[in-house]
């Protein structure tokens, strides 16, 4: 007899931070999982461990091509949309691609599970989208005008999920990511996240550049936090719970000038001399909000989101990761 388990689950972008443990996470589970992937941004290390899984399936190929995305869900009953050009330095060098990526291929992924009668389409949403409004703390009926190239294109995959729940019946639920960290977030590239990038400098023993004065602020959220999200917008019976977006995050706001106290107190434990590394600040980065905090409200009351790492209990379980999994000669990328 089958496990009751064994829903199949599409993950797009399911080689890359995010999607690679929400992998992890339901094959753990007994779902089949199929991951989508084209390794812009992904790596096959991240999912390597599932090739010799039968429940596990993976397709080389890219959400701009639709073919590749109807290939993919193929009898799927859950489609978690994760692939996508983050970054909004990127965007901003280079907006034609994101909008190609990020719109094009998103529009692609929605037509393909509309046509297969997928039940519910989970996807990653931005904080981003907030923009300009300064209102704190960030709630999801309240937003401002992008400031960003990649904060337009998130915003538009709200409204086109909106357009189709409306207009086709599929269930959507948007996840408005706050900067979501963890292991596996790759500290290397031009548009490598802060945490990492700042973990990889320190154990270099070079010195991390905070962009302004260290004062902005960010609601830093861990990635199981974020895996608790997705299980739950995917699980949810509640009928008000869907066709709409969350806030997923902690709840709380970190200054940049603390998030590099708390890495370099927990990294020191290792490598006593990181606590002597000196820290430069350089000038504000084209397209930055000053200051976010996501009202994780909506989420705690319609989906019953109860996150368990803060900022520092998720920090102290990704310097582990970091430390284990980076080459202890040169630091570089295993």
């Amino acid at each position: 007899m089958q496990n009751k388990l064994k829903a199949k689950i599409l993950i797009t972008g399911g080689a890359g931070f995010i999607g690679s443990n929400l992998c992890d996470n339901f094959i753990e589970k007994g779902y089949q999982v199929v991951c989508l992937d084209n390794f812009a941004t992904g790596f096959k290390k991240n999912i390597q461990h599932h090739f010799s899984n039968p429940d596990f399936t993976l397709i080389e190929g890219d959400i701009r091509n639709l073919s590749d995305c109807q290939k993919a869900v193929k009898g799927a009953d859950y489609v978690f949309h994760e692939a996508a050009l983050g970054s909004v330095p990127r965007s901003i060098n280079d907006p034609i691609t994101s909008n190609e990526v990020n719109v094009g291929g998103f529009l692609n992924m929605l037509v393909a599970s509309r046509d297969a009668g997928v039940k519910r389409f989970i996807y990653a949403a931005s904080s981003s989208t907030y923009g300009d409004s300064e209102a704190l703390p960030k709630v999801e009926d309240n937003i401002g005008k992008p400031l960003s190239p990649y904060a337009v294109t998130k915003y538009v995959n709200e409204l086109y999920a909106d357009v189709f729940s409306k207009t086709y019946g599929i269930e959507t639920i948007g996840l408005r990511y706050f900067n979501v960290f963890g292991r596996r977030q790759h500290p290397g590239g031009a548009y490598a996240a802060v945490i990492p990038k700042f973990v990889m400098q320190f154990m270099k023993h070079e010195s991390p550049v905070i962009n302004g004065d260290g004062n902005y602020s960010r609601d830093f959220t861990y990635i199981d936090n974020v895996i608790q999200m997705n299980e739950l917008a995917m699980e949810t019976k509640n009928p008000e719970a869907v066709n709409t977006v969350y806030n997923t995050a902690f709840g709380d706001r970190t200054t940049l000038k603390d998030l590099v106290g708390y890495l370099k107190e927990f990294l020191s434990e290792y490598d006593n001399e990181i606590a002597n590394v000196e820290v430069i600040y350089g000038p504000n980065r084209a397209g930055d909000i000053p200051h976010s905090l996501a009202s994780i409200d909506k989420a705690k009351g319609k989906l019953g989101y109860d996150p368990k790492f803060s900022i520092q209990e998720g920090l102290k379980e990704a310097v582990v990761w970091y430390w284990n999994n980076l080459k202890q000669t040169d630091r570089t990328v295993l």
